[in-house]
């Protein structure tokens, strides 16, 4: 079902992102700012509908941040994307982008879908944090076309996108994501493929250590992420960018980095799964390790 919550298509290219949460509105918003049709997707109206309220207000903010150097109007960027709780129009898609949760059964059905309805040339950009893209490309019919495209949050704001290349992946589909990626005026860094990359093989760790030094009360939270902000110039500190990815994110990556790795290091907090149990989940729902005035 496509729900009107659009304003009218246009005539760019097509792009389909599957997953509306944080991630994907942020995506879509990067998107129909830079003049592509974007077909935005999830799996009931309700988060759509938060999609797009996310997605006006983070308008505001690249606005604040970009100037005059944004010439395009929220009206316009709405006008560019469309909502859908199906896959009925991913056929007109150049390019695949997939941002649901880091579990690889919830985005196995994905890719098996995907992998009937798209055009036998699509490129597919695989947005996860840990989870192998060679083995999302094995689900596929055509895996020279996978790639990894790890997009940072607010993605509008970030310039950095970790590009990993699987086992399969054709030295075509490279290009065209450098290609692609550029047009977004994103800087890329290849890296080889392997669970957590570079990005959050390093990150859930001091991540997970921090939560570790809470639940030890080591240190409040406001006073580890002032260590890392003034004593290392981080703009953001640990705890307050698990906030902003998500703290179910953050539990699921370190699930996936443990599984894949068998390596204690990776395990996760207690301290991280009660508050994922409670509903503490960071910026998107109101309150983590630190509080925030409006719910995503």
């Amino acid at each position: 079902m496509i729900l009107a919550l659009g304003r009218g298509y246009m005539s760019e290219k097509t792009i389909a992102v599957v997953g509306a949460g944080v991630m994907g509105s942020g995506l879509a918003l990067d998107l129909a700012c830079h003049c592509y049709r974007v077909i935005l997707k999830d799996l009931t109206a309700d988060r759509l509908k938060r999609a797009e309220r996310a997605i006006r207000s983070s308008y505001q903010l690249v606005k604040l941040k970009r100037g005059e150097s944004l010439s395009v109007t929220l009206d316009e960027i709405l006008g560019r994307v469309k909502f859908a709780t199906d896959y009925s129009e991913f056929r007109d898609a150049e390019i695949v982008i997939e941002n649901i949760t880091e579990n690889f059964e919830a985005k196995r059905h994905v890719y098996e879908d995907l992998n009937i309805i798209c055009r036998e040339n699509v490129l597919f950009g695989v947005n996860t944090s840990c989870i192998s893209i060679t083995r999302i490309a094995s689900l596929m019919s055509s895996p020279d076309n996978i790639i990894g495209m790890h997009f940072l949050n607010p993605v509008p704001l970030k310039a950095l996108v970790e590009v990993i290349r699987g086992r399969q992946t054709s030295d075509v589909t490279l290009e065209r994501t450098r290609e692609f990626l550029l047009g977004l005026g994103k800087t890329i860094v290849v890296v080889n493929d392997f669970p957590g990359f570079v990005t959050n093989r390093v990150l859930m760790l001091t991540i997970n250590e921090s939560i570790w030094l809470v639940q030890d009360r080591v240190a409040e939270p406001k006073d580890i992420d002032k260590i890392f902000k003034l004593g290392f110039e981080h703009k953001m500190g640990p705890l307050a960018t698990a906030d902003l990815i998500g703290l179910d994110t953050i539990l699921n990556s370190l699930l996936v980095l443990h599984d894949s790795y068998k390596d204690p290091k990776f395990r996760p907090c207690p301290l991280l799964q009660v508050m994922v149990d409670a509903g503490l989940l960071g910026q998107k729902s109101g309150k983590g390790f630190f509080e925030y005035s409006a719910v995503r």
